[in-house]
């Protein structure tokens, strides 16, 4: 039965018993409502003040089933609240247990400290990527968020070594932290940075004065919102076609245009073969933007003649079933 049909059965079980009630004392004793009323009410609780009148052979007898209806009634109420209370926990120690059980499995994932209106956001992309992520939120309301979006998460401080570490950092590969204050976003990249110094960190800066503080604490990259904000308003004005061709290439929906980054691996056939004898630009109908080094060193517009390195990344634009196809040759 539905959990929320059990609030109306007791509403309209209750009415029934004490019309009944009152109805049965009326008709038997022949009382006028209001005593009808009051030993009906008294009688189904079980309180037993007193009869208000003296009750008749056959009435005693209605009295009598009175009371094991109204005994059975109670115990019918307590019976639901105590499965109410006994399942809801019940459901609650399996769910965490399940999503515990989820977390320990993951490796070079990504941890998303803050579950706010940005924190949910980059949840969202990184779902749409379907890229493995745990998510850190301290506020108690946006449990029931997570829970409908669906992803794993830890309730708690994201500043806590003990959250970090259920959240599995020793096994993640990067942190994004987007944190309510600039000095928690510092606290937790000292933090997380000490526990796993190969963690690449994104972090969060509110203020430009916050941004030295972050990269000395070991971030790898610090983003200001409002900076990027303005600035992409300014570019919208000055080169709005350029703005365009990047809201093309980064879209979340289908569109024929997509920018991506891709490993190179050193098992890759393309290893140590430049540009022009890959052809990438003939297979997979590809413009290759940036070709980065291992030692991150970035080659923008790269020559015919510039090398793929194993360790690097190439950045190109194109299809998606392309880039996935050359994703496969570069990072089988």
């Amino acid at each position: 039965m539905d959990r929320t049909t059990h609030p109306t059965i007791v509403v309209l079980f209750s009415v029934l018993l004490v019309a009944l009630g009152t109805a049965g004392y009326m008709l038997i004793e022949d009382w006028n409502m209001l005593d009808a009323l009051y030993m009906t009410v008294i009688t189904v609780s079980t309180i037993g003040y007193g009869e208000v009148h003296a009750v008749s052979p056959q009435g005693r007898i209605f009295t009598l089933v009175l009371i094991v209806l109204g005994v059975g009634f109670f115990l019918y109420v307590i019976g639901n609240v105590v499965q109410f209370l006994v399942e809801g926990r019940i459901r609650l120690v399996l769910g965490r247990h399940k999503l515990d059980k989820q977390i320990n499995h993951l490796n070079d994932h990504f941890i998303v400290c803050g579950y706010g209106r940005m924190g949910r956001a980059l949840c969202r992309y990184l779902t749409q990527k379907q890229l493995r992520f745990v998510a850190i939120e301290k506020n108690v309301d946006r449990i029931p968020i997570m829970n409908e979006d669906g992803i794993l998460y830890i309730s708690g401080e994201a500043t806590a070594e003990e959250n970090l570490l259920k959240a599995g950092l020793k096994n993640a590969s990067n942190l994004i932290t987007a944190l309510g204050t600039d000095a928690d976003n510092v606290f937790l990249v000292l933090l997380a940075k000490g526990l796993n110094p190969n963690l690449y960190v994104v972090a969060r800066a509110s203020q430009n004065a916050s941004k030295k503080p972050l990269y000395t604490a070991g971030a790898d990259v610090v983003v200001s919102p409002f900076d990027v904000g303005a600035r992409r308003m300014a570019h919208a004005v000055l080169r709005p076609n350029v703005i365009r061709f990047l809201e093309f290439a980064f879209a979340d929906e289908s569109t024929d245009i997509h920018i991506e980054e891709i490993t190179i691996a050193e098992t890759s056939k393309l290893v140590d073969v430049n540009l022009q004898e890959s052809g990438i630009r003939k297979k997979y109908d590809l413009n290759i933007l940036s070709i980065v080094k291992a030692d991150g060193t970035m080659v923008f517009n790269p020559s015919a003649t510039t090398q793929i390195s194993a360790g690097g990344s190439i950045i190109a634009v194109g299809s998606s079933e392309s880039l996935v196809r050359l994703e496969k040759v570069l990072n089988p």
